[in-house]
């Protein structure tokens, strides 16, 4: 019985972890929710030049700039970096992650996140 309770605890624990990491949580000011049932989810993000991220997890995803932007660092949580820029109208795959996301650039961010 103990062990049950042992393996129920660090079960939930995990999942706790996973949901601590969602984008809506950690950067409710940027996400947004715009649909999500059992299949699909998709979020809406939009930032401003100088703004950052705190560290979030996305699972598999495809991302479409909904507007064109420069000069995005995504830092990793390897510790690597890269930076990204998209045309208006631009989609692309993602695998899943976990970054902190800066703008950089002298330009806003908006990008519809589907997973």
């Amino acid at each position: 019985m103990l062990r049950a309770v042992i393996l129920g605890c660090l079960l939930l624990s995990n999942v706790v972890n996973v949901w601590a990491d969602d984008a809506v949580k950690t950067d409710p000011d940027k996400y947004r929710v715009v649909l999500e049932n059992e299949r699909v989810r998709v979020l809406e993000y939009r930032d401003k030049p100088g703004q950052k991220t705190k560290m979030h997890t996305h699972p598999d995803f495809v991302l479409q700039a909904m507007a064109p932007f420069k000069r995005r660092k995504l830092t990793l949580s390897n510790g690597k970096t890269m930076t990204r820029e998209f045309k208006g109208g631009e989609i692309v795959w993602m695998n899943a992650q976990s970054h902190i996301g800066e703008n950089i650039g002298e330009t806003d961010t908006h990008v519809l996140i589907t997973s």
